[in-house]
């Protein structure tokens, strides 16, 4: 499986939401992740993340999906670009208030770092979490 392919396959793990369970075999040990946006600013492996969105797409809001808009393998730095809309209603528990039965449309990049193995090695989310938790009712 080439870099790429395997950054799409993790992608769609990922969102699907699998958990950690369903990305790790695409993931290098000591993977790291990074997002400048709250709630998961905080977060610093990929392990975190993936688990994270493995609750909020399975509790929190459990009919969510996304929409890949394109994505592009840049060879000479080994990263992987994703840019895609999350689609997702608050019906479930989980979140700052009961469920609210709003949903967010919101559009984020995945930039995955692929090391020499072909496994993800690093991985930032860029996110305007302000825009989607706003159009979930949360603040």
């Amino acid at each position: 499986m080439s870099a790429y392919d395997n950054a799409k396959a993790f992608f769609e793990a990922c969102e699907a939401p699998e958990g950690w369970a369903g990305c790790q075999q695409y993931v290098a040990d000591g993977a790291t992740f990074s997002a400048q946006c709250e709630p998961i600013a905080e977060m610093t492996t990929i392990q975190e993340y993936a688990d994270w969105m493995y609750g909020f797409g399975t509790v929190t809001a459990p009919e969510a999906e996304y929409e890949l808009h394109a994505s592009a393998f840049d060879e000479a730095n080994n990263t992987a670009l994703f840019f895609a809309t999350y689609h997702a209603k608050h019906t479930g528990e989980g979140g700052p208030v009961p469920p609210t039965g709003k949903e967010t449309h919101s559009q984020y990049v995945y930039a995955v770092t692929m090391d020499d193995d072909g496994k993800v090695s690093k991985m930032t989310k860029i996110w305007n979490p302000t825009w989607a938790l706003s159009e979930l009712g949360w603040t």
